[in-house]
């Protein structure tokens, strides 16, 4: 198994997980499956492989697993972008930086031997979120009894969350970060069993070229990709994807950098590949709020409501750790 964990400090989106658990009995999850969410939790903030490994094995044949492999892949999605930012303002973030200084040669004589210093000063870039998103809608209570309503609110709305919200700002942080790559790490070319890997090579090799770390790099590659690299006779050679996956065939290794397997339609146009550190993107997500209005004016049953802010900004001057690679345009 490989360790998806970096050095770096991951911070949750505390507001949305305290919606989650907060709102869990309407969700109608199971009270094992909420304690299990809770597990997984600390075990990110731990950063324990093992116990997540643990978790995972122990749970594989529940009937609920499916939840917990979802609730899993967004917390290691989430390793793409860092959190280093502070809200200065309702949609405005600081992000800080601390420039470095030059190597001079010392000299044995005179007053300034090590060289005239230079003032390091921080550089602040202040970002605006530019996505505030919404969403709404209505169950009528003559469809449902008491009971049911209770259950068919809060399942809807976590359905809304897992398969409306959540891809979306995954689907926006890719095209951010594709965009935001400089261009000398955007490739093009052509995908098949003989290409796949030695196009991971040159991405992962690009990095370095650029002293990126691959400590804390991460990719993202397409299921087109993933079937191919899997195809890929020097890769069956010489490759490192574990065959016991740590979620069900969709996250793996190669040569150190945790792969992870997305839907084609999360990434931009003919993007296969995305291999970036997390040092690159910042993507801060601030939640408004989440309501269920029973019996609303006008309205004989339960009216729902969203609202959340975010965005993401690949950070100046970190845009070589990020390489993407396309296909050819047909």
């Amino acid at each position: 198994m490989f360790n998806i964990f970096d050095n770096r400090r991951i911070k949750t989106f505390f507001s949305v997980m305290i919606f989650l658990f907060a709102s869990v009995s309407l969700f109608a999850v199971d009270e094992y499956i909420s304690k299990i969410y809770k597990q997984l939790d600390k075990i990110f903030m731990e950063k324990s492989e093992n116990a997540l490994n643990d978790v995972l094995s122990d749970n594989n044949q529940d009937k609920n697993y499916y939840l917990i492999e979802n609730y899993t892949e967004k917390k290691i999605r989430r390793l793409i972008v860092n959190n280093d930012y502070d809200f200065v303002g309702v949609k405005t973030v600081n992000v800080y930086s601390v420039p470095t200084a030059p190597m001079n040669n010392y000299s044995a004589t005179g007053t300034s031997r090590y060289g005239t210093p230079q003032e390091l000063e921080n550089t602040v870039q202040e970002l605006t979120l530019s996505k505030d998103r919404s969403f709404t809608f209505t169950i009528d209570r003559g469809t449902y009894n008491d009971t049911q309503m209770s259950n068919a609110a809060g399942a809807a709305l976590q359905r809304q969350l897992r398969e409306v919200v959540i891809p979306e700002i995954d689907k926006y942080r890719f095209s951010k970060i594709c965009s935001g790559a400089k261009t000398d790490n955007i490739a093009e070319g052509t995908l098949s069993k003989t290409t796949a890997y030695d196009i991971f090579l040159t991405g992962a090799a690009a990095l370095i070229e650029n002293n990126v770390p691959l400590t804390g790099c991460v990719s993202f590659v397409s299921s087109e990709f993933y079937k191919n690299i899997k195809e890929d006779s020097s890769f069956i050679r010489n490759g490192d994807m574990s065959q016991e996956m740590l979620i069900k065939g969709q996250v793996g290794m190669i040569d150190g950098i945790p792969v992870i397997v997305v839907p084609k339609s999360y990434l931009p146009e003919n993007v296969e590949l995305i291999i970036t550190n997390q040092a690159a993107t910042t993507s801060p997500v601030k939640l408004s709020e989440y309501k269920i209005h029973d019996n609303p004016p006008g309205i004989n049953g339960w009216l729902i409501e969203g609202r959340v802010y975010y965005d993401a900004f690949v950070l100046n001057n970190k845009s070589n750790a990020i390489y993407v690679f396309k296909t050819s345009k047909s």
